[in-house]
Formats: C-alpha cells, structure tokens, sequence
C-alpha cells in the first residue's frame, strides 16, 4: 500500500467534506509543527512567514486534487488529469473553473505575500519585534506556530469547501436544478472584491516598502508614513488583507447555499444546511478581521508608535483625520 493510498483509506469518512477538510487541515498543522521545531531550537522567526504561506499553498493544492486522487484510487477514473477535470460530459466543467480560479486566487495571494515578507524579514536580520518577548519561550514560540496553522486552515475554509466538492456529482441535477456554467452574481461580486482587496494591499506594501527605501536612503527624513493610501486609511494594507478574504468567501457562499452544492457536499439543503456553509465561509473574513484589528495587526502596531510619536502634533493630527482601518476617499 503506497503513502497516498493509506492516507485516502485513512481519511475515508462517509461525509465528502470531511474527507478533503480533515487530511487538509491536518496538513496545516503538521507544516507548522514541522517548521516550528527548528525554529525553536534556533530561537528564530526567519521562516514564519514564509512557511505560512507554503502551508497557504499546499493546503489549497491537497483540497484541490485530492478528490482527484481518490476517484483515481477507486477506479472512477482511468485516465489522469484532463478526463477529471475536462470539459466533455454533463456538468463536468460547470464546477472546475470556480474551483481553479478560487484555488489560483488563494496561491496568488500567498506566493505575493510570503515573498514579500521573506524579504523584508531578510532586510531586517531576520528579526521580527512581534517575538521579541517569545522568542525565548519553546511553548509560547510554538503558540505563535499552532495559531498561524489556525489562521490558514480558518482562511481557506471557504476554498476548501468548493475543492470538496466530488466531480460524480456534478453530472446529476439535483431536484431539476443543474449549477450553471456562467457566472453568478455572487461570482462576479466575489472575484472583484478579492481583486479590489489584493490590488489594495499590494499599492499599500509597494508604498511602505518605497518609504523605507527612502529613509534608509536619506531622501527623507519622514518618521512615519503618511501619504499614498497611507493618507487614506492608517492601516490600508491590513484593510485590502480583510476585503479580499470577504471577496473569497462571498464568492464561495453563493454557490455552496445552492441544492446541488448542498446534496454533493451530503448537507441536506435545508436553511440550517446552507446557514452552516454561510458562516464557515464567513469564518474566514471574520478571524481576519478579529487577528488583525484586536490581536497581532493593529494593535501591536498603533501601540508602537503611540509610544514613539504620541506627542508630536503631525502624529497627532494623522491620528485624527485619517481612519484607523476602512479608507476615507472622500
């Protein structure tokens, strides 16, 4: 018995949800503790978040193509990947490219954003001030590791969900009702949010990272950014980071709410059944929003510069005309 066939007779479960979520969050948690440990010996945070966004990418990847696996294992299919996922036959390419798009939306996303803290972290001498007072501690170390393997398997709930969703069910209609290959609204709406939320936090990153090359640079002497999208909004990179997470999610809930969604994921359809995948899509927008705004994001943040810049008046008056979180255009 090969490693993969022993995963997919582990992970069996009667529910087809459960057989793609269980192996893709435990997967979440084994990169983590996997990246934790030499971390911990070498008290250092230099592959954090860089391995956050690998364990981003490989979550998505096994969502993704494990169903594919499983079909494959059980003799479904006998061809690779193109007659799973192709376009011929009944229903067959009505669900892939909502699949493919989410799933590419997610690694985009990650591949931008752990390199881009991977050379910032790199800038700095592979310090980052958040461990300052837990990079000592072995268990409040792992913490930090056990709770970014929480935020990705939160995170890609609702693209996991749609990933779990088993290609024979899509060729049956169910109660006379078939998924439409065109786009619905809620499709629409998602993608431009996600699109909108990403552009957002890249300008923003672009923006801060251009101002620190300048100071270090000595074309300025600025002691706290306040122009660009920073004039907008005091934290416009954590607002794009919540706002494509919603895009996501809402693109996801509008087609897991419908019946043959429902009946392929073995949910029963009722308010309840679609109340259940509208809130575990939600999950992923609102720990986002609970990490950034009440936990590691903002408040770690407006403190440290509280105690820098409180008492000078330009500080002050940011403070005052600029939002903390949601941008002011007008």
């Amino acid at each position: 018995m090969t490693l993969v066939q022993a995963l997919l007779r582990a992970t069996a479960f009667k529910n087809p949800l459960l057989r793609t979520l269980i192996p893709s969050i435990a997967l979440a948690y084994g990169i983590q503790t996997a990246v934790a440990v030499p971390s911990i010996a070498a008290q250092t945070e230099r592959y954090y978040d860089l391995s956050g966004s690998l364990t981003y990418l490989s979550c998505t990847a096994v969502s993704l193509f494990l169903p594919y696996l499983r079909a494959k294992n059980a003799g479904a299919i006998t061809g690779g990947l193109a007659e799973y996922f192709g376009s011929k036959g009944l229903g067959q390419g009505t669900w892939w490219w909502r699949q493919a798009l989410l799933s590419a939306a997610v690694g985009v996303w990650a591949t931008r954003l752990g390199s881009y803290l991977f050379s910032r972290i790199s800038s700095d001498s592979g310090r980052d001030s958040r461990f300052d007072s837990i990079r000592g501690s072995p268990s409040k170390f792992y913490v930090a590791f056990f709770a970014q393997a929480t935020w990705v398997s939160l995170c890609t709930l609702p693209v996991i969900l749609i990933n779990s969703i088993p290609r024979s069910a899509y060729a049956t209609s169910v109660l006379g009702q078939a998924v439409s290959a065109k786009p619905y609204l809620t499709d629409i709406l998602g993608l431009a949010i996600f699109v909108f939320g990403l552009t957002f936090e890249v300008v923003a990153d672009r923006q801060k990272s251009k101002w620190v090359e300048g100071k270090k640079e000595k074309k300025h002497s600025e002691e706290f950014l306040t122009r660009g999208l920073w004039s907008k909004s005091r934290h416009p990179n954590y607002f794009g980071e919540v706002t494509l997470w919603s895009g996501i999610a809402l693109a996801a809930a509008g087609l897991l709410v419908r019946q043959p969604a429902q009946a392929a994921l073995g949910l029963s359809g009722s308010t309840m059944s679609q109340v259940l995948v509208t809130g575990m899509c939600a999950a992923s927008p609102a720990f986002v929003s609970f990490l950034l705004l009440k936990v590691s994001g903002v408040p770690l943040s407006e403190d440290k510069y509280d105690k820098r810049y409180g008492d000078r008046k330009d500080y002050q008056k940011w403070k005052e005309e600029t939002p903390m979180f949601v941008p002011k255009f007008w």
